[in-house]
């Protein structure tokens, strides 16, 4: 019998197309015309260790009015314990602290209710995602890969 392949797999454009994207959203949300680009903000924040300081554009999240970050990059460890960034999101520059969740069956939630209130075709863009099946996996799907990708949150709030 042939091994059937998992729910859900991260999947990202090809880095040339990232790197692009990457530099025109740091430039465009801060200001007037990052506006409509809701979908996505810019985390600037000190390196937790080293004090680099770092500028990422991930796709921001708003589920049950708290905005957070979906990811499985290797950032994410600055937020372990709680940190400052200054968030950029909506057109506007806000203080805020983010928290990284490592619970896995909360992470796996919290993928469930983004991907819920997307819909299938708009999650994976919007959460880097690839689905093997035409429908939104399932929170026990979500939670095999959340555990088997590392997946985390970070819930982000005002300072």
């Amino acid at each position: 019998m042939a091994e059937q392949t998992a729910a859900v797999i991260p999947s990202h454009p090809p880095e040339p197309v990232m790197k692009v994207m990457n530099s025109l959203l740091r430039r465009l949300l801060g200001t007037p015309l990052g506006k409509p680009l809701k979908d996505f903000m810019v985390l600037n924040f000190a390196g937790r260790k080293s004090g680099r300081q770092f500028s990422i554009p991930v796709s921001a999240h708003v589920i049950g009015g708290q905005l957070y970050a979906l990811a499985n990059a290797g950032w994410k460890v600055n937020f372990r314990g709680g940190a400052p960034a200054q968030v950029v999101h909506a057109g506007k520059t806000t203080a805020m602290r983010g928290e990284l969740i490592e619970d896995p069956d909360v992470i796996a939630d919290l993928f469930h209710r983004a991907a819920t209130g997307y819909g299938a075709s708009k999650a994976q863009r919007n959460m880097g995602l690839k689905f093997r099946d035409p429908r939104v996996p399932s929170l026990e799907e979500f939670r095999e890969a959340v555990v088997e990708n590392n997946l985390v949150a970070i819930r982000f709030t005002p300072t």
